[in-house]
């Protein structure tokens, strides 16, 4: 009777024991048992990778990358990115349309896209997360949500803390050369001569210029529109002291700038009275993605320190 009361006992230690482990385990997620997490998306909850290592893209290089994942394969027109290239030198062209095949030979464990046509094929080869183009609103958001998707949480922090300092560097730079109530306006001219006008959430440089460098847009945007196409004949109603211009000329005619730039209503704008219009390149200016937009602070701050020592 004592030996099995004795045995008894010992299970109860043991079984007490283990139980206690299980607790403290419980909310520490250990990569060599939880290889996989649940991940909230647009289509539903996905199970993807705790840290995924061989990622493929459509059009989020520069997001992955800002959180320092490890980008294998990613559409063309990344590789034109003039601050990502040096980071793709080992990245393969997926093509666009999307080769699956390409896809498939890279062994991706995780596929992150923008677009979606692709999405039940590419689901077959790798957890597939479908983040719609606009989900995000400013860097905190986007690099909050890459860093969450990639389990890479103290990069994103570390990337955030290294963007505001340049954010608040940039404003101090330039505070006492513009006046409070000057206003800056990006715009962007089509090979077709079409004119748009441009928020602080649609590539052109507007994250950069409105929220980190905190300047005023040369219109009343309640509304919150991104894009506006305006008619030569308003454009002076939506002038700005300092203006930025883009040029999506892909067969590079240069017929449509020459023609803006002899209008008189191009020359007669108060910005380009002062010098203050300024021609940049498309590709450097178009991207969005928060590497994109960290260095668009400095070339737009280059730009306004230099237009004041040519005015002053």
């Amino acid at each position: 009777m004592k030996k099995h009361v004795f045995i008894v006992f010992a299970m109860f230690i043991i079984l007490a024991a283990c139980s206690s482990a299980t607790t403290e385990n419980i909310g520490k997620p250990d990569d060599t048992t939880e290889e996989t997490r649940v991940f909230e998306t647009v289509n539903g909850e996905i199970e993807i990778p705790n840290k995924p290592k061989r990622i493929v893209t459509d059009f989020y290089g520069g997001e992955l990358l800002t959180v320092g994942a490890n980008v294998v394969g990613v559409e063309p027109t990344a590789f034109d990115h003039p601050f990502i290239q040096d980071k793709l030198k080992d990245v393969e062209d997926i093509g666009e349309p999307i080769n699956i095949e390409k896809v498939l030979s890279l062994q991706p464990d995780l596929i992150v896209v923008m677009y979606d046509y692709y999405y039940e094929q590419l689901s077959e080869i790798a957890p597939t997360v479908y983040i719609p183009y606009g989900t995000t609103t400013n860097i905190e958001e986007t690099v909050q949500l890459f860093a969450d998707l990639t389990g890479n949480i103290e990069e994103g922090k570390a990337f955030l803390s290294k963007f505001e300092a340049k954010a608040e560097e940039g404003r101090e730079k330039i505070k006492d050369v513009i006046n409070e109530n000057d206003t800056f306006g990006i715009y962007e001219l089509t090979d077709k001569g079409d004119i748009w006008i441009f928020g602080d959430n649609a590539g052109r440089g507007g994250q950069a210029l409105y929220n980190a460098l905190q300047l005023k847009m040369p219109y009343k945007n309640d509304n919150k529109e991104q894009t506006l196409q305006l008619s030569m004949e308003v454009l002076p109603e939506y002038a700005a002291d300092y203006m930025f211009l883009t040029t999506y000329d892909p067969e590079n005619k240069g017929e449509a700038l020459q023609d803006l730039k002899a209008s008189s209503i191009w020359q007669g704008l108060d910005a380009m009275k002062n010098e203050r219009i300024f021609y940049n390149d498309f590709d450097t200016f178009y991207r969005y993605d928060p590497i994109a937009v960290y260095e668009q602070i400095d070339l737009f701050v280059e730009m306004i320190l230099e237009s004041n020592q040519v005015t002053e």
